[in-house]
């Protein structure tokens, strides 16, 4: 891509994610994710109804007034974006691809997580790991992540979410919050999704268009597995294609939900044409309130 395009479509993303994050998310992200504990602020004079534990004998000693210690939470987080880039990323029916959609989710998490001064990084995958951008803070490193998003050309095809989720694990040691957006279509991530749900605060965001859902009858279609690359005929005037074709959608998403509850991770579900605000603001109401 062209790089006046490129930061065209950065700038577009930008203005319409970060005025979200602003006025709709920044708050509810804040009481959603708390930080790792309370760190010592300063004392004040002891007023009637605090807390005896609180007080600071010391500074009691020296001045012959009671005064306790103030403490305030520990702010800082890390957020971690690990993102599906595959092929099958590029799919998409209704106004938008499942990666624009992928796009605008991070810029908005990431610009949520910037205006709560925390860190942002990002991980890319498909098959292996496209690319690693470690965390930092800061508006022109979120900018830099969304460049990522938009211009990364994915050199597999395929899909190892338990590849991308032990190279989190093995390259971020301190707990830190993990968006896994992804359309889930890959096996066998059970053991390490369970390993960095241990460590880490995992959300999983599952991205899906609704012909992923149910196939339409418009008779013989020849199409592309986005995740091997391979041409074929399928017959969607056939009712026993159409229903293996919804269960096996159905059987993936289960596979995805079941994983994710069964270790205590949070999971979310958005399909392309529809709006995420909503999603994503019941999801940090629910949060805080937990």
């Amino acid at each position: 891509m062209e790089t006046r395009e490129l930061l065209k479509k950065v700038r577009k993303i930008e203005i319409k994610t970060k005025g979200l994050s602003r006025h709709l998310f920044s708050g509810e992200y804040h009481s959603a994710f708390k930080g790792r504990g309370m760190s010592f602020s300063e004392v004040r004079a002891y007023q009637y109804g605090d807390d005896i534990r609180n007080i600071d004998w010391n500074v009691t000693a020296r001045t012959g007034d009671p005064f306790i210690k103030v403490f305030e939470e520990e702010r800082e987080l890390t957020v971690m974006l690990l993102v599906d880039v595959s092929q099958s990323a590029f799919f998409g029916t209704t106004t938008q691809l499942k990666r624009e959609l992928i796009t605008e989710i991070c810029a908005v998490l990431a610009f949520s997580a910037t205006q709560n001064n925390d860190k942002v990084g990002a991980i890319l995958f498909s098959e292996g790991i496209e690319a690693f951008i470690p965390p930092k803070k800061g508006r022109q490193h979120i900018l830099r992540i969304i460049r990522e998003l938009i211009d990364i050309e994915p050199g597999k095809q395929g899909t190892d979410i338990g590849q991308a989720l032990e190279y989190f694990n093995n390259v971020i040691k301190k707990r830190s919050i993990c968006f896994l957006c992804s359309d889930f279509q890959a096996n066998s991530y059970e053991t390490p999704l369970r390993v960095v749900a241990r460590k880490h605060d995992l959300v999983g965001i599952h991205l899906f268009d609704p012909r992923e859902v149910d196939l339409p009858d418009v008779g013989l279609i020849r199409a592309r597995d986005a995740e091997t690359g391979r041409l074929g005929w399928i017959d969607t005037s056939s009712k026993r294609i159409r229903q293996r074709f919804s269960e096996s959608f159905r059987q993936k998403e289960e596979r995805f939900l079941t994983s994710f509850r069964r270790n205590g991770a949070d999971t979310l579900r958005i399909q392309t044409g529809e709006s995420y605000v909503n999603v994503l603001l019941q999801f940090f109401k629910k949060r805080s309130h937990t």
